[in-house]
């Protein structure tokens, strides 16, 4: 049912308008098809009682002899008038028929006025064929015999004079349903008149919504966002201002961390080296290695530390990168690795917009602990609808499922699992996450099938 709903919601909601149209157009149309019907059938009562009347008055007037005659000629193939010594409405009082009852009797002229009665309903059988009907006459009667349509039946009883029954047996059919080339003509004015000033009304709103949409996803991926110019009704300008004061608020939070965690550095480097210095004073040569390199790995925690905030505050530009020379690029600058990585399955025409020193420095950080801990990096790349997603595998031993979470955390070193000699600090899947979250993507480690880790990233597709 979806695909077939237009994907907008200025599409949407004209769709909604044009079919709410449609309907009450079709309910109106079928309102005053009712009350034609009902008009007509009205009509043709009246004038069957009318008829019946005037045979009736015709017939308490004429000779006896005559009677037949005005019968016979009376008689047509929806109108049958017989003299009977009994009423066919055997009983004198039928819901609905009482007006139509005194209209007749008012009508036919004999004092005091006769018993009338009067029955209506409806039915589907064809009436039988009038005795002594002409040729012609009798072939459009069989031609209205085959058509089964529904009709309403009223039978007359008058009482006349000497203990006879005047018996009249009348149909009429339901009139067609009629729709005029002009109901359809109004209904395609309107509707054109109307999606037309939708189109433009919805507009004044989905456009707003549709700029402001495309800005909140640049600035999810860490883009430079200049301030949205406020329009629209008074609830999308005010969603606007707030969106616009939100991204003040987190570049202020941003840039005022940064600007800490650089006078930190500052602050530490200057102690760092001093202490350095003094280390190198030291007569004991064991005390000194120690001291040495105790500040040492202070130093490349703090350059570590500094290093994890750059990346989260990088304010490199962005460039849309086509996503497999991308890759061959980083595995070639890797020349000391270049060996190990195997770049395969790579999806062609993927382009996706990063930061590219960043990007680099997170894919590289992936890769070569790929080859530093598994051996081999096997790359591949697909695109999963609006998603370019790169998987990395290695040849590793794995982690533990309860720690694939973990190792994203700063300062986290598996020992059990990974290589105690590498000299990181576990800031480096951190730095790679924290780069790819800010490009509105992401990174799972999943320990694979047969063995090593796999590592997919997903990006969002330029």
């Amino acid at each position: 049912m979806r695909r077939f709903l237009p994907g907008s919601l200025r599409g949407q909601l004209l769709l909604l308008m044009l079919l709410t149209l449609a309907v009450a157009q079709g309910l109106s149309v079928w309102l005053f098809a009712d009350e034609r019907e009902l008009a007509v059938q009205a009509a043709l009562g009246q004038e069957a009682a009318s008829r019946a009347a005037n045979v009736a008055s015709l017939i308490v007037e004429a000779p006896e002899d005559l009677r037949p005659a005005i019968i016979q000629a009376a008689n047509s193939p929806l109108v049958r008038f017989t003299l009977d010594p009994a009423p066919t409405v055997d009983h004198p009082d039928h819901d609905g028929s009482g007006r139509a009852a005194a209209q007749i009797a008012s009508q036919i002229r004999q004092d005091p006025a006769p018993e009338v009665r009067v029955e209506l309903h409806r039915t589907s059988d064809a009436m039988p064929p009038m005795a002594g009907m002409p040729a012609e006459m009798a072939r459009m009667h069989m031609a209205m015999r085959d058509v089964q349509i529904s009709s309403v039946e009223m039978t007359i009883s008058v009482a006349l004079a000497g203990g006879e029954w005047l018996n009249v047996v009348t149909r009429f059919h339901h009139p067609p349903y009629q729709i005029g080339w002009t109901a359809f003509a109004t209904f395609a004015i309107s509707a054109t008149l109307i999606a037309a000033t939708l189109w433009f009304a919805l507009g004044q709103l989905t456009g707003p919504l549709a700029r402001l949409a495309r800005a909140t996803e640049r600035f999810g991926r860490g883009e430079e966002v200049e301030e949205i110019a406020p329009s629209g009704p008074h609830e999308l300008r005010s969603l606007t201002g707030a969106f616009n004061d939100m991204q003040t608020r987190i570049r202020r939070f941003v840039d005022d961390r940064t600007r800490l965690l650089a006078a930190l550095s500052h602050d530490l480097r200057s102690p760092l080296t001093a202490l350095r210095v003094r280390a190198e004073m030291i007569d004991d040569d064991e005390t000194r290695e120690r001291v040495i390199g105790s500040t040492e790995e202070m130093q490349s925690m703090v350059e570590s530390t500094l290093a994890f905030a750059r990346g989260v505050a990088e304010t490199e530009a962005f460039e849309t990168v086509d996503v497999e020379g991308f890759l061959s690029d980083l595995v070639a600058e890797s020349e000391t690795t270049a060996r190990s990585i195997t770049l395969e399955s790579v999806a062609p025409d993927m382009t996706v917009r990063v930061r590219p020193t960043s990007m680099r420095r997170a894919l590289r950080n992936i890769i070569e602990n790929a080859v530093r801990y598994g051996d081999r990096a096997e790359v591949s790349t697909e695109q999963h609808g609006r998603l370019a997603v790169i998987t990395i595998n290695d040849q590793g031993p794995g982690i533990p499922d309860t720690d694939l979470e973990r190792v994203f955390d700063p300062f986290v070193r598996l020992e059990g699992s990974r290589s105690r000699d590498t000299g990181g600090t576990g800031l480096g899947l951190s730095i790679a996450r924290t780069i790819l979250q800010s490009h509105g993507g992401d990174i799972v480690l999943s320990n694979g099938p047969e063995g090593g880790l796999r590592a997919i990233i997903s990006l969002p597709v330029a």
